[in-house]
């Protein structure tokens, strides 16, 4: 049941937060677990420099644990309450939970938020880090959107890495543009994956994780992931404990003059630079999932551009006309009756004429 406004401003905040056909960019939130360390804190620094005006940060420690339910054979917890509470009360869709223990140490979950509820959740380990500050190079503008360069066939076949593309491109992606110039584009954001195991290489490893979501990963990414549990539990526990490392590295970009009208491009090393390494995840609710993933109705100016589900005979010419193609049924035109005109109608013969064919048949009978 939605309350109704009291006057004009909270109109306006409650038609801010209603659902858009292109979204605003994720507000992130950072929240410090109860043992956080100086390597999260640090990575933390560096991600709301990169995530800046849209991050939010908890200063004070917070007993947030997402994968443990209050509860044993409980489905919810006080941790996802919690976020859900924080999420409606700042507006925020993203949250990055950091939390440090003994069994795994340098922990970061990235949590997915959908309509106030928590979509799904992907828990990454820390274990290579260079902070931004240990780079004397030139910084990118705060606010600024970055170019995403994912270096690996395996975040299109490999259910696990499908969703971490999935949440880094919704953690970095900013405002919607419909093109940007070569100048304004100041710092890459690249995404790589390591060696990738013999566990993975086998007929029983990536071969049947690829097989199963090559189908569905273009036409719906997060499809793939939504059965990433059931195709990982029939696996080897090599071949899901030992997935790659991801490498991420930021580059600023340096335009030096190349004789030609496009300018040549070189990327320096900007910061951070980390390496992740896969843990615990949680995919998206089937029900959940499919209202996320609900498109608005075209408007019809934009289905006769083309836009939109292909219609069956219906194309689009060169000049932008929409043309289709009917096919109808054989018709029986001996039953069609059309209008008595002259010129449809058989000459009839004349009084000379009649009288040249009599005399034709007397001589015959002769």
């Amino acid at each position: 049941m939605h309350r109704k406004p009291r006057n004009a401003r909270s109109k306006r905040a409650m038609e801010a937060r209603e659902p858009k056909e292109v979204e605003d960019p994720r507000t992130v939130i950072f929240v410090k677990g109860t043992h956080t360390g100086e390597t999260v804190k640090a990575v933390f620094k560096d991600f709301m420099a990169l995530k800046r005006p849209h991050a939010i940060g908890f200063n004070k420690k917070n007993p947030i644990h997402p994968f443990d339910p209050s509860t044993p054979g409980s489905s919810s917890s006080s941790s996802v309450s919690s976020l859900e509470f924080w999420s409606a009360k700042n507006d925020a869709s993203m949250f990055v939970v950091g939390q440090t223990t003994k069994k795994r140490p340098n922990g970061m979950t990235f949590v997915r938020m959908f309509n106030g509820r928590v979509l799904d959740m992907i828990e990454v380990g820390v274990e290579g880090y260079k902070a931004m500050s240990e780079f004397k190079t030139p910084k990118s503008t705060p606010g600024n959107k970055p170019l995403l360069h994912f270096a690996s066939d395996l975040f299109d076949t490999h259910p696990r890495f499908i969703h971490l593309k999935s949440m880094l491109l919704d953690f970095f992606n900013g405002e919607e543009v419909d093109s940007i110039s070569l100048l304004g584009l100041e710092h890459v954001i690249s995404i790589s994956v390591g060696p990738t195991p013999a566990s993975l290489n086998d007929a029983t490893g990536a071969n049947l994780l690829s097989t199963s979501t090559a189908e569905t990963t273009h036409a719906n990414p997060l499809a793939a992931v939504a059965s990433a549990s059931f195709i990982e539990s029939s696996l080897p526990s090599a071949a899901t404990a030992a997935l790659p490392k991801v490498h991420i590295r930021t580059y600023t970009t340096k335009f030096l003059a190349s004789g030609v009208r496009t300018p040549r491009v070189e990327l320096v090393p900007m910061g951070p630079s980390l390496d992740l390494a896969l843990r615990r995840f949680q995919p998206p609710d089937a029900d959940l999932l499919k209202q996320a993933m609900r498109r608005p109705k075209l408007k019809k100016a934009d289905v006769e551009s083309g836009l939109g589900k292909k219609r069956k005979n219906v194309e689009l010419d060169e000049m932008g006309d929409l043309r289709g193609r009917v096919h109808v049924g054989k018709q029986d035109l001996s039953k069609l009756r059309g209008r008595k005109m002259k010129g449809l109608q058989e000459e009839r013969p004349t009084k000379k004429q009649r009288s040249d064919e009599e005399d034709d048949d007397e001589e015959e009978d002769e």
